[in-house]
């Protein structure tokens, strides 16, 4: 089948576009740039060019197409609310145009602070208090009622692999700038994490399944704790490690705290 896939040259959309085509399905892919249509064309992939800003060229990419997979999303947390805005703005988009067909859309959520104190699970649904504004799931499920087969894959907070650019690597630019490797309290709080690849396999297998208001964690390792994080940090930077609390952390971390 061909699929549209938006973010198809980000960290896991541009996986998500390899694993597709491997797995012999054509590939639709969203570019907003002219560097971003050249890398989609050296993997065999068709180009649509477009944003997530531009809702028209969303929904034109769904309709030549037999499914989509929502990968895009603008990661500058300085205005990370109105980011969470434009994502509920484009999936609503995608699925206008699906309403009332059998083509899947496969959105993109996340695990973190999905349950606090306890392990999550695909039964869990978002906190109606969360502090993460992010809209994926309830405008996934507002879908659905309106007869989408739309469904949600969970990422880690950490997915990794050569060339991660995500939190991690955030964690590690702050230990240099510091000059301390940090954790919160007794560093016991955990952070999932899977591989961009076992990620990119996931939502082809859940694309292909089609299930309606379906969860998939995308995790291989469950919970690492955050000071064992930060251990390996301080050690391959050679930097101490410090406990901090949550009002110390607030200054260190900045808005990543």
């Amino acid at each position: 089948m061909q699929v549209f896939v938006t973010g198809a040259t980000g960290w896991v959309g541009s996986a998500v576009v390899k694993e597709l085509m491997a797995a012999g399905h054509r590939v639709l892919g969203l570019a907003r740039s002219d560097p971003g249509a050249d890398a989609l064309k050296s993997t065999g992939a068709l180009v649509h060019r477009g944003s997530l800003a531009d809702l028209e060229s969303l929904r034109s990419g769904a309709r030549q197409s037999d499914a989509v997979i929502h990968t895009a999303f603008n990661h500058d947390f300085s205005k990370f609310a109105e980011n969470c805005a434009e994502d509920e703005r484009a999936i609503e988009a995608l699925g206008s145009v699906l309403e009332g067909s059998n083509r899947p859309l496969l959105v993109t959520s996340g695990v973190a602070l999905l349950s606090p104190g306890r392990t999550a699970t695909e039964a869990d649904a978002p906190p109606a208090n969360s502090p993460i504004p992010r809209k994926s799931e309830a405008a996934t499920e507002a879908l659905v009622k309106r007869g989408v087969t739309a469904s949600s894959i969970r990422l880690a907070p950490s997915v990794h692999g050569h060339g991660d650019h995500g939190f991690v690597p955030i964690l590690i630019g702050i230990a240099r700038a510091t000059g301390v490797s940090a954790y919160i309290g007794d560093g016991l709080n955990r952070w999932p994490a899977v591989h961009r690849l076992d990620a990119a396999r996931l939502y082809r297998l859940a694309i292909e399944r089609a299930e309606p208001n379906a969860k998939y964690h995308a995790v291989a390792e469950e919970g690492v704790p955050f000071r064992t994080i930060a251990e390996v940090i301080g050690r391959r930077l050679g930097l101490p490690l410090a406990s901090m609390s949550s009002e110390q952390a607030s200054g260190h971390f900045g808005w990543f705290a």
